[in-house]
């Protein structure tokens, strides 16, 4: 299944990357690369977990939790 590519979101000084396709733990590992490319620090995820968050957090890239529970 082909998925859409991110989708970046400039306002003011603020900057959004809008992903179409989580990651899973057997696809994890070039999540993190991904999103370096674009400068990601923090990811704000609005779904239920789809993968381990320490080897993201592990690659200096933060999570927080809207609606889920999974950075409780």
């Amino acid at each position: 299944m082909n998925h859409p590519a991110p989708v970046e979101i400039s306002c003011e000084n603020m900057r959004f990357l809008i992903t179409h396709n989580p990651p899973t733990n057997a696809t994890l590992n070039k999540f993190p690369e991904e999103l370096k490319k674009y400068g990601v620090t923090t990811v704000v995820r609005v779904c239920d977990a789809t993968y381990d968050k320490p080897p993201v957090e592990k690659e200096g890239i933060h999570g927080i939790c809207a609606g889920c529970t999974c950075f409780d």
